[in-house]
């Protein structure tokens, strides 16, 4: 079950992944002191009141755009078996196992008038169910378009109309030290306003992801995952995603995806239901000084290649272990942030060159880099969603989770449902496991079975643990 905002946990230095190996603060006052310019006579022109410099309103940002961030609500469930002292055991079929609803909260941005949102992945990762609350207190249930694991981006699709949208901005126009206010649900409060500074950019994180996180210090705890983070003229710049925390709440430490990122990821999402990421394959950290001076480098810079992926791109062109790696292409790679950051704007199938440096001399080598999801992921998506317009479903596989998620059930989602289906009172989420009788795992198994004729079908459907038959009449 996905919680609403991921934990980090302290980290000692060493290798880190890049290329996907895969890749409220209180405002003080500012504390002004003023002098003139030169020694103060008695002859000396006085010189004009000094003007202290306005801070941004962001009470402006937060009335104008708060009814564009929203609040997701998701919900699952999971199989659990308990002990006759009443503690639960590992999970397992049998009829001493319930079904245990498990929910989570996050928040996210309208970014489109007819219903697109986004949000982080990891905040409807294995929910069955997903609503959306808007800031005049209608609810919607929403479907998820897809989600990227890699970049930890979401797109839900509510359906509405003439939504309020916030205004999107670029992580590039970002200054350390500028401004930023974060709006979310912390602890389910919805449309909390925390505010703080950018503290850094370009941070690397542990977490095998392909992003150069945003870091800031604007107050970011459970339920904010997935909500926007402003900058001081308005517009959003970042994704609240992740925070550094030894208890799980806020500590000062706040990252956030950029927002350059997540709208090529939405893109993506929204032309083929999933998003592709180039891997080099190569574990790489920074370069110091003494590491600099060992490797005869003229300045402590590039990404230090620690390990290397057997059989990915760098592998095949030969890179080695004490490589460092200077240029991505037309991208300088002046610290290893800059390295996975150069690989994501990159597409499976492109030939990069890369400028290293090894055995104090400068090396060029040219690679094709591949796919960065796993070959699991890489086969569900091949298998994209279809709609059968006889009988009103939008249906796609189980990925190989969500078949964990329902102990090894086979059948279809149902992402959508309209016409015959929607009257039959067939609900998204639902699980299509037969039909007339014959079991389905595909989506050509149901086309088949709709073009033998007729006009009155039984769906067998699988709904909240339990298994039911829905007739549905055509015509």
């Amino acid at each position: 079950m996905a919680h609403s905002t991921a934990r980090l946990t302290p980290w000692m230095g060493a290798a880190l992944l890049a290329g996907a190996l895969g890749g409220a603060v209180t405002a003080h006052a500012p504390l002004e002191r003023w002098w003139p310019a030169h020694p103060a006579s008695a002859s000396a022109t006085p010189s004009p009141a000094p003007v202290a410099a306005a801070l941004p309103d962001l009470s402006a940002i937060a009335r104008d755009h708060s009814a564009a961030v929203v609040n997701v609500t998701v919900a699952g469930t999971r199989r659990v078996a308990w002990s006759p002292d009443g503690r639960p055991q590992p999970r397992r079929r049998g009829a001493d196992a319930t079904d245990e609803v498990v929910r989570g909260v996050g928040s996210g941005f309208i970014v489109d008038e007819s219903g697109v949102i986004l949000t982080n992945a990891h905040v409807v990762d294995g929910a069955d169910r997903v609503t959306v609350k808007l800031n005049d207190r209608r609810e919607f249930s929403a479907r998820v378009l897809g989600s990227d694991p890699l970049t930890d981006i979401a797109v839900l699709k509510i359906d509405a109309r003439q939504l309020p949208v916030v205004p999107l901005g670029s992580e590039r126009d970002l200054r350390v030290g500028e401004w930023v206010l974060a709006i979310g649900s912390p602890f389910g409060f919805q449309n909390t306003a925390t505010v703080g500074v950018v503290s850094a950019k370009g941070r690397t994180l542990p977490d095998d992801s392909l992003v150069p996180y945003i870091q800031t210090d604007a107050a970011i705890n459970p339920g904010n995952s997935g909500g926007p983070l402003f900058s001081a003229e308005g517009k959003v710049v970042g994704i609240n995603a992740q925070i550094f925390s030894h208890t799980g709440g806020y500590e000062g430490l706040s990252f956030a995806i950029p927002i350059d990122i997540a709208l090529k990821v939405k893109d993506q999402i929204m032309k083929t239901g999933h998003a592709q990421h180039a891997r080099l394959g190569v574990a790489a950290q920074d370069v110091d000084q003494t590491l600099a001076e060992s490797f005869g480098l003229s300045s402590p810079h590039g990404a230090l290649v620690a390990e290397i992926e057997p059989g990915s791109p760098a592998d095949k062109a030969g890179l080695r272990p004490g490589d460092v790696i200077l240029r991505l292409g037309d991208e300088p790679i002046h610290e290893v942030a800059d390295l996975p950051a150069a690989v994501g704007q990159a597409q499976p199938g492109d030939r990069v060159a890369l400028a290293l440096w090894r055995e104090r001399r400068s090396l060029n080598v040219t690679l094709e880099l591949t796919d960065a999801r796993a070959p699991e992921q890489r086969a569900t998506d091949t298998a994209q969603a279809r709609q059968d317009t006889r009988l009103g479903l939008l249906i796609r596989p189980l990925t190989p989770r969500e078949q964990r998620a329902h102990d090894g059930a086979h059948g279809l989602l149902i992402e959508g449902v309209s016409g015959a289906a929607e009257l039959a009172g067939v609900e998204v989420g639902d699980l299509l496991v037969g039909l007339n009788g014959h079991p389905v795992d595909s989506a050509e198994q149901v086309k088949a079975e709709v073009q033998r004729g007729g006009k009155a079908f039984a769906l067998q459907l699988q709904r909240e643990g339990a298994t039911l038959f829905v007739p549905l009449r055509l015509g």
